[in-house]
């Protein structure tokens, strides 16, 4: 027998559904009662215990040169808007309509509207209805963009604006704008932000945005009493500071030369790089393009990115494969000494014909490794790499690689854009043969730096590792992350190759790079200054489909190297991009290199006092003015060893030098001279109107302006 008793439990069951059913419909009730009737009452309850989170920006870290000079920092812009639902509009409004007229009139002196447009355009925000029945926009735009802190200011400041906030309803958004106070310098490289959307597109901002950024805060904003109080409830924690290794000096010194030579040869594309060959520090970057309107900017950093066909740079680079394998030719060891039959400048290779710059006027004839690479000859280099490799030509491909030319230096998260090399591997079929990537012409043609596409940045990277003794530094762009001041996080210099060659093969490759400048396409690279070391290169830049010689040809024209080359400090490639001739990597972007390397080390350049001493002379101050006599006792007494002036006969009818002098003995001067003297001002003598040297024509006025 069952114990469960239907007749009693299930009335009960029955019941306490039904209750609770009321119990739904009766909250049911409620709750449509309180959204319908009772809407307002609730409504304004839940305005004055409202609550609003807001974030608060961080300001946004700096970004340094290698000395701390800003390079890019952040200053304050502002919206500003009003509220009309705001104390000053809840009930009577009879205070603005006092003050619209001088605030719009206010209003029209900061911006470029009329007193009428401005009222009419705030008045439309105060009779804006709202989505929930409300009258008066909450956040009406006073003026639609962003204004700087002076104007901001003068808007605050205007009658009625200036009230507590929450009574008049006017309030701002911050923003953090960012400027450079260098204006254009390193441009690509610095980087850029969307101003609208407060974030960073391009460079360094980019590639260190989360350091740069900072935490957003958050703080709480309750209306208690028809106030409005701020209740922080995470403090923002402002963006750290980093610092490049770009020095600005440098930087518009290379940018200066780069458009000198560009407006000069009516170029296309400029990219300069500056090394700092022991720690590859990246000390000045140049990125110049034409725009459609004739004017040179930096548009894209082509100095990472533009991978295009060195040209005879990339000689460089297979000599030293070949000297580091140390093979031979016909029983000949490969050498600086082995010579090279260049016949008169022409030369068939493979069905092509490879030629010379000088085959019409009967190219070089014999000639041994080392001049083959000072004078730049096409068919010196591809002889030697095609009879060297033309069987294992995976081993010259590898060498490449190997000493680093190749490399992918890994920059694509230090600065966005990099594109790392792209030198084609040989791949054999089973029958031993080349693959279709691979015809007998690649190898000869890829030696003197065709068939591969490289950008500048690698190019100056090779060649600071031979400068380096064989060291190869990964390019630097940011030294160190500061918070307050204080460094948090250091990014020491890299290597990436401890040897890239063999020394012997290092040494014998810096002797030809000092040769090609001292005696070979080099030379107006040169300073007579100190050595220069380096390689020039002009090539033909395809037009894709349409090969190298449709229309007018383009050139890749370029020179790279390092100074002193007797104890490198210094490497750097300059590159230009023209259309046809003439074009001359050597004459053309080794003259860049030439104003570039003497401006850098005359920069440098300091002198002891050591150097200053001249053996010869007398350590002692010159006497201009006084008593001749006078000064020749006081000198005999001191016994210092003297020599007396002698007056020169044809100087009393040349002007005198008086700057520095006081009035009156440059006055007497003068006027013994038969010259009218009129002074402007106290003190000594700054300048003078008649010129220090010229010829006297008596009767004539000299103004002396004195400080």
């Amino acid at each position: 027998m069952s114990k469960f008793d239907n007749d009693k439990v299930m009335p009960r069951y029955m019941a306490i559904a039904i209750v609770l059913t009321l119990i739904g419909f009766a909250i049911v009730g409620k709750a449509l009662y309180i959204m319908t009737a009772k809407k307002q009452y609730w409504t304004e309850v839940a305005d004055r215990l409202k609550r609003d989170s807001v974030s608060v920006k961080p300001n946004r870290g700096n970004i340094l040169s290698s000395d701390g000079q800003l390079m890019a920092t952040s200053i304050p812009e502002y919206r500003v808007f009003i509220d009309f639902q705001a104390a000053a509009f809840e009930k009577n409004d009879s205070l603005w309509l006092d003050k619209v007229d001088s605030v719009c009139e206010g209003l029209s002196k900061i911006f470029p509207l009329t007193s009428h447009e401005f009222k009419v355009k705030l008045e439309k925000g105060r009779h804006k209805v709202n989505g929930n029945g409300s009258v008066g926009a909450r956040h009406w735009p006073i003026w639609p963009r962003r204004i700087d802190y002076n104007t901001y200011v003068e808007v605050k400041n205007l009658p009625f604006f200036n009230m507590p906030r929450y009574k008049s309803g006017f309030h701002e958004e911050e923003f953090n704008s960012r400027r450079r106070p260098f204006g254009s310098l390193a441009q690509r490289t610095i980087g850029g932000m969307y101003g609208a959307k407060d974030s960073a597109y391009f460079g360094l901002e980019l590639a260190y945005d989360s350091t740069l950024r900072g935490i957003p805060g958050i703080t709480g904003r309750r209306k208690v009493l028809n106030k409005y109080m701020n209740i922080p409830v995470t403090l923002p924690v402002d963006g750290e500071d980093i610092v490049t290794t770009i020095d600005v000096n440098m930087q518009d010194l290379a940018e200066r030369a780069v458009l000198d030579e560009l407006k000069l040869i009516n170029g296309e594309m400029g990219v300069a790089i500056l090394m700092e060959v022991e720690t590859g520090d990246v000390k000045a970057i140049v990125n110049m393009i034409r725009n459609n309107e004739g004017n040179y900017i930096e548009a894209v950093n082509s100095a990472i990115s533009y991978r295009c066909e060195p040209g005879s740079v990339f000689k460089v680079a297979s000599f030293l494969v070949a000297l580091d394998d140390e093979l031979d030719i016909d029983g000949h060891k490969i050498d600086t000494s082995y010579v090279i039959h260049t016949g008169c400048g022409i030369q068939p290779m493979y069905g092509r014909e490879m030629k010379d710059h000088n085959w019409r006027r009967g190219g070089y004839g014999d000639i041994n490794v080392a001049r083959t690479l000072e004078v730049s000859s096409n068919i010196g280099v591809s002889h030697v790499i095609d009879r060297i490799y033309h069987d294992q030509a995976e081993r010259y491909v590898k060498g490449l690689y190997r000493i680093g030319i190749g490399e992918d230096l890994k920059l694509q998260g230090i600065l966005p854009g990099y594109r790392p090399p792209l030198i084609r591997m040989p791949k054999r079929k089973k029958n031993g043969r080349y693959d279709d990537n691979w015809y007998a012409t690649t190898l000869p043609w890829m030696s003197i730096g065709y068939e591969t596409q490289i950008a500048p940045i690698n190019t100056v990277t090779f060649y600071n590792a031979i400068a380096n003794n064989g060291k190869m530094m990964r390019p630097r762009f940011v030294k160190k992350v500061l918070k307050n001041g204080e460094t948090v996080k250091e990014f020491p210099p890299e290597v990436i190759k401890e040897r890239i060659a063999k020394p012997k093969a290092i040494k014998t490759m810096q002797t030809i790079l000092e040769h090609v400048v001292s005696q070979g396409l080099g030379k107006k690279a040169g300073s007579p200054l100190f050595k220069v070391a380096g390689k020039t290169g002009t090539a033909q830049v395809s037009q894709g489909k349409a090969g190298y010689k449709s229309g007018t040809v383009q050139y890749w024209l370029s020179f790279a190297g390092y100074f002193p080359a007797d104890n490198p400090r210094y490497t750097c490639i300059v590159c230009l991009k023209k259309s046809g001739l003439p074009a001359s990597g050597g004459g053309m972007s080794g003259v860049v290199f030439h104003h570039i390397a003497e401006g850098v080390m005359a920069r440098n350049l300091k002198m002891s006092v050591e150097d200053a001493h001249d053996e010869e002379s007398d350590p002692i101050p010159t006497v201009k003015n006084g008593n001749v006599r006078d000064a020749n006792y006081v000198l005999g007494k001191l016994d210092i060893n003297k020599r007396m002036p002698q007056e020169d006969k044809t100087a009393q009818n040349i002007t005198p030098n008086v700057v520095g002098m006081g009035a009156k003995d440059a006055v007497y001067m003068l006027e013994s001279r038969g010259l009218r003297v009129r002074i402007q001002g106290r003190g000594k003598v700054k300048k003078q109107s008649y010129p220090a040297g010229k010829a006297i024509m008596k009767g004539c006025e000299c103004i002396l302006i004195l400080e």
